[in-house]
C-alpha cells in the first residue's frame, strides 16, 4: 500500500483535520489539496521514485505536498528553513530534487540556489507571476481524486528525512513506506490515540518528531492544530485553550520554556489528556513540575532517532514515579538492547550502547554507504546513545558519546552537568560543553537562560555547583545568555557554543568563572 493511502485510508471526510492560526480544514479539504498536487506533480514530468523537495512552514501546503508527493510514488525531501545556503546547495547536489513546493518566503531566501531546471510548485498566481522568468513556475490548486502510484512498502522510499546536521552537513535518511506504517501503528496503540484526539503542533513536519505527529493523528481519524510562532509560546496557549486541544508534544526545550518562561503551570486545559515529550531527555526536575502543574494529565515520555522514523521506547504515565529518568521500553514492535562493544548484552548497572531492532528501522544513509555500515549493522541500528538498564530491563540514557567531556582526566557526562544545572527553579535552560584548557586538559563551561525575574546571580549558580557536583564537574565558566541557540530539530546547537564568535554574536548577559 501507498503511505498515503494508508495514512488517510479511515478518515472521515467532512471531519477537521487540521486548524492553523487563521483557518480550519476538513478532511476532504485534505484529501483534494494532495489529489491536486500529485496530478500537478504528474503533469510537470515527476517519475516515481524521484526526489521533490518541500520548503513550507507547518499550513494545508507543506501536508498536502507532502502526501501528494508520495501518492505520485516520488520521494519527499523536508528540507529545514534554517539551511545555510551553502548547506542547501551540498543537500541538492546530494539528493538530486526533479522538483521542489515552495512558499513564497522560502523560494525568495533560496532562489539563487535552486536549480533552474527544476520546476517549482507554488501557492498563488501572483508569486508564480513574480519568478515565472527565472523558473517554470506551477500554481497548486485542490483537484479530483487520483490513484496513488504502486509502491513495495519496504524497498521503494516514502522520505529522505534530513538529521539535523550536527556534524556538519546533514544526512539524509532513506524511509520506506513500511517504516512509516510500522513506526504509525506503533505510536496509534500505544498512546491509544482515535478520532477524538486534537494535538498541538508546534513541532516543524520537516522534523521526524513533527512529521510523525502528522502520520498519527491522520491514520487515528484526529485533528492537528499548528501554531508556528512557539516564540511567543502565551499566543500558543491562548490557541490551545480555544480549540480544546487534548494533546500537545514538544522536545525539552519546549516544556522548559513553558514551565519557567510562560504560564503554563497556572493555567487550566481542561481537555488536555496526553504530553508526549522527545528529542532528548527532559532533566527530572522538569519532569516533577510538569507533572504537578497538571497532575491529570498523562505524560509519555519517549525516545526515538530519525534513523528509526521517529520514536524507539516509551516510559508509560504510570511508571513516571517508580521509574524517573528512565526512557522506559522499546515500543510495540521494537526490540532494544544495551549492548557492549563486541554486540554483547550488557549487566544491569554497567554502560553499554543502544542497539534498536524492528521494522520502523530505516534503510540507511542516501548515497553514503560508510556511515550506513556504521550505524545500521546486520539488520540494527546502532544509536550511538550510551545507556544502563536496571533490574527490571528499563532503560536509563547516559549521554551520547560525542557529549562526554574529560575535565582533570575524569569522563564525565554533560547530562550530568546540566541536570544540576537546572535543579535551579530560576534557570530555564542549560547546556554544557568541553573547551581547551592548558592545565585541565578540558574545562567545563556552562552556558544558562535564566527566567525574566531571576534572582539568583552566577555567584549563586556557582556556589550551587559546588554542593552538589564534585569539584572536577564545577564549570570553569558560566555564561548567561537571553536565549540557547537551536538547530533544525529544536535542540540546543552545542556545535556553535564551542565558537567563541559565534557566542559573542548572541550578546551575553553576563559571564562569570570559578574563583
Amino acid at each position: 500500500m501507498n503511505l498515503a493511502d494508508y495514512l488517510l485510508e479511515h478518515v472521515t471526510p467532512g471531519k477537521t483535520a487540521l486548524i492553523t492560526e487563521t483557518s480550519s480544514y476538513t478532511y476532504e479539504d485534505v484529501i483534494r489539496a494532495a489529489d491536486g498536487m500529485t496530478r500537478l506533480l504528474r503533469d510537470l514530468g515527476v517519475h516515481k521514485g524521484e526526489r521533490v523537495g518541500i520548503f513550507a512552514d507547518n499550513s494545508l501546503f507543506w501536508v498536502a505536498s507532502y502526501l501528494g508527493i508520495i501518492k505520485a510514488g516520488a520521494v519527499v525531501l523536508p528540507f529545514y528553513p534554517t539551511l545555510e545556503a551553502a548547506q542547501f546547495t551540498a543537500l541538492v547536489e546530494l539528493t538530486q530534487p526533479t522538483a521542489f513546493c515552495m512558499q513564497d518566503k522560502y523560494l525568495r531566501k533560496y532562489a539563487d540556489q535552486v536549480p533552474a531546471d527544476a520546476p517549482i510548485v507554488v501557492e498563488s498566481e501572483k508569486v508564480a507571476a513574480r519568478y515565472a522568468e527565472r523558473f517554470s513556475v506551477a500554481v497548486h490548486e485542490p483537484g479530483d481524486p487520483v490513484p496513488a502510484t504502486p509502491v513495495d512498502e519496504r524497498t521503494d522510499l516514502a522520505a529522505l528525512m534530513f538529521t539535523s546536521g550536527s556534524t556538519g552537513t546533514p544526512r539524509a535518511v532513506m524511509v520506506s513506506h513500511r517504516n512509516v506504517m510500522a513506526n504509525t501503528d506503533s505510536i496509534v496503540e500505544y498512546l491509544a490515540l482515535d478520532e477524538n484526539e486534537r494535538v498541538m503542533v508546534v513541532l516543524p513536519f520537516y522534523y521526524c518528531f513533527g512529521t510523525s505527529l502528522l502520520h498519527t493523528h491522520l491514520r487515528a481519524n484526529g485533528s492537528l492544530v499548528v501554531n508556528n510562532r512557539f516564540a511567543f509560546p502565551q499566543l500558543v496557549l491562548d490557541q490551545m485553550e480555544a480549540t480544546g486541544c487534548t494533546g500537545i508534544a514538544g522536545v525539552p526545550s519546549t516544556y522548559q520554556i513553558m514551565l519557567r518562561g510562560s504560564a503554563f503551570p497556572n493555567r487550566q486545559f481542561p481537555k488536555l489528556k496526553k504530553m508526549q515529550q522527545a528529542g532528548g531527555k527532559l532533566p527530572n526536575p522538569f519532569i516533577e513540575e510538569l507533572r504537578a502543574a497538571h497532575p491529570q494529565v498523562d505524560y509519555y515520555l519517549m525516545y526515538g532517532q530519525t534513523e528509526a522514523t521517529a520514536r524507539l521506547s516509551y516510559l508509560p504515565p504510570e511508571l513516571q514515579d517508580a521509574k524517573l529518568g528512565s526512557i522506559g521500553k522499546g515500543i510495540p514492535g521494537v526490540t532494544l538492547r544495551v549492548l557492549d562493544e563486541d554486540g554483547n548484552p550488557v549487566p544491569p548497572g554497567v554502560t553499554g550502547e543502544i542497539v534498536a531492532t524492528g521494522d520502523n528501522i530505516t534503510l540507511g544513509y542516501w548515497q553514503n554507504p560508510e556511515a550506513t555500515a556504521k550505524t545500521f549493522r546486520d539488520g540494527a541500528l546502532w544509536t550511538g546513545d550510551l545507556a544502563q538498564t536496571d533490574e527490571d530491563g528499563y532503560i536509563y540514557i547516559v549521554d551520547r558519546a560525542k557529549d562526554f567531556l574529560k575535565p582533570s582526566g575524569h569522563r564525565v557526562s554533560s547530562k550530568q552537568i546540566e541536570d544540576h544545572l537546572v535543579e535551579i527553579s530560576d534557570v530555564v535552560e542549560a547546556a554544557v560543553v568541553g573547551m581547551p584548557d592548558d592545565v585541565l586538559g578540558e574545562a567545563v563551561k556552562a552556558f544558562i537562560v535564566l527566567r525574566r525575574s531571576a534572582e539568583i546571580t552566577v555567584d549563586g549558580v556557582l556556589a550551587h555547583c559546588k554542593q552538589v557536583m564534585a569539584s572536577y564537574m564545577i564549570p570553569k565558566e558560566i555564561v548567561v545568555l537571553h536565549a540557547l541557540p537551536k538547530n533544525s530539530s529544536g535542540k540546543v546547537d552545542k556545535a556553535s557554543l564551542k565558537n567563541p564568535d559565534f557566542v559573542a554574536t548572541l550578546h551575553p548577559v553576563t559571564i562569570g568563572t570559578q574563583g
